[in-house]
């Protein structure tokens, strides 16, 4: 990935995504005004932290997007997926597609993945939040569907990231004979340890999402307590966010 930066705030940016007319990044903790727990861009309204600070972080991603507004769902770990100009479902959900240049998008994270779903070819876009939950009812898969129906979106034209997100060294599920499907074991790494990247590249790849066309970060956010918030390393932290809009 590539790292950027205006003013203090910090992101990365996909290769796979450069040059293209897609403006995204995936925000690190940094160039905010927060303090404690969620020091320093915390930009997650919930979790206990000054509503005037996580406005003024906001303030500050929005000044990297050059326009406003920016898209926040009320992210709830289901599957829904929203059409930004309909607003079907409110903004309640999470995914949201859109057609619209202009339009930023965006999802909130701590150790969470953050797809981005880019159609070159008919000029759509789709952010998709997926923690295990997600990956459980495949909000991949709920994305490209929306986006096939929407805008005639075609998977083996999509270009897709996952963005930084935990990593197999910690992601342990005790209670995974419960929680996941058995499809899902196979991707195990140790006992009660998943390789959830894994668990999305093979959901993308059965999508039929090509494999040159996917870019997985394959950065842990729990290991990276510099850049991200991480809810498994500690329990009241702030929020990261992926932000991606059409040009």
């Amino acid at each position: 990935m590539i790292r950027k930066r205006w003013k203090e705030v910090e992101w990365l940016e996909f290769e796979i995504f450069q040059n293209l007319p897609l403006k995204h990044g995936v925000f690190s903790r940094k160039g905010g005004v927060s303090e404690g727990p969620f020091a320093a861009l915390n930009l997650g309204v919930k979790g206990g932290d000054l509503e005037v600070h996580v406005r003024e972080n906001q303030r500050r991603v929005s000044e990297c997007f050059d326009f406003l507004p920016i898209t926040y769902l009320d992210q709830i770990h289901a599957n829904g997926v929203v059409d930004i100009v309909k607003k079907e479902e409110g903004l309640v959900g999470d995914a949201l597609v859109t057609n619209k240049k202009g339009v930023p998008l965006a999802i909130r994270h701590a150790d969470c993945q953050v797809g981005i779903f880019y159609d070159p070819v008919h000029n759509a876009l789709g952010v998709a939040h997926s923690g295990w939950r997600g990956n459980v009812l495949n909000i991949y898969k709920e994305t490209l569907e929306k986006m096939k129906k929407l805008y005639k979106s075609r998977p083996e034209e999509i270009l897709v990231a996952i963005s930084p997100s935990l990593g197999p060294n910690f992601s342990e599920f005790i209670h995974y004979k419960e929680e996941f499907p058995q499809s899902f074991w196979q991707f195990q790494v140790k006992p009660n340890y998943f390789d959830l990247w894994a668990i999305a590249e093979n959901q993308l790849i059965e999508a039929k999402i090509l494999p040159h066309h996917m870019e997985i970060a394959r950065i842990c956010t729990f290991e990276n307590e510099a850049d991200f918030f991480s809810h498994r390393r500690e329990k009241r932290r702030g929020t990261n966010a992926t932000i991606a809009a059409l040009l």
